[in-house]
């Protein structure tokens, strides 16, 4: 018995950590966000604006604290990324339902993002396949995109060049997206491949 508590209690030691509360916090923020950018007004248009970039910032908070502080947990390895795909695809899924993305790119970008978050999870026990530098430009450009999107640029003067800009950058995140998912595909098939070699 006091073995099962020691593991508990070490469970949520290990779990309610700064990192790990982050990771929470922004999963909190995802309904926030995306109930306050479907409400289609100005004023919910730049608090959804607020509470993205907010979630945004915890996104890289959260993981350079637990790699400098050694808080990396188990609970946050695989929260963290489920956070990370909540904030990015309800952005993506509630602009294409106010009609400002197409249905196509957004349903594109999910496939990848879930598509490559199992195929990771069914290889962890082959070998972890790190992120890589495109893929960290990828949510780079997806997190511009969103914030860009969000912004209510009918209340500037001139929105036209802002909104121009916003969807050069998400066509750009989306080739990128959908780059580094082959690559991440490529990296799998040849992971299996020598595992079946072995």
């Amino acid at each position: 018995m006091a073995g099962i508590e020691s593991t508990a209690s070490s469970w949520r030691t290990g779990m309610w950590n700064l990192p790990n509360s982050l990771t929470i916090g922004r999963l909190v923020l995802v309904p926030v966000f995306v109930v306050l950018l479907a409400q289609g007004t100005t004023a919910a248009r730049w608090w959804a604006l607020v509470v993205f970039v907010l979630a945004s910032v915890t996104d890289q908070l959260d993981g350079h604290l637990a790699r400098s502080r050694n808080l990396v947990t188990a609970f946050g390895t695989l929260a963290d990324p489920i956070a990370d795909k909540a904030l990015t695809l309800g952005a993506f899924f509630t602009l294409s339902a106010l009609g400002e993305v197409p249905w196509w790119v957004t349903l594109l970008i999910a496939v990848r993002e879930i598509g490559i978050t199992v195929l990771r999870a069914l290889l962890v026990r082959r070998s972890i396949m790190p992120a890589s530098v495109g893929g960290k430009i990828k949510t780079v450009l997806q997190m511009t995109a969103i914030t860009l999107l969000v912004v209510p640029w009918s209340s500037f003067a001139d929105p036209d060049p802002f909104r121009v800009l916003a969807l050069v950058v998400l066509y750009l995140a989306l080739a990128v997206t959908v780059a580094t998912g082959v690559d991440y595909v490529v990296r799998g098939w040849r992971i299996a491949r020598g595992a079946r070699a072995s």
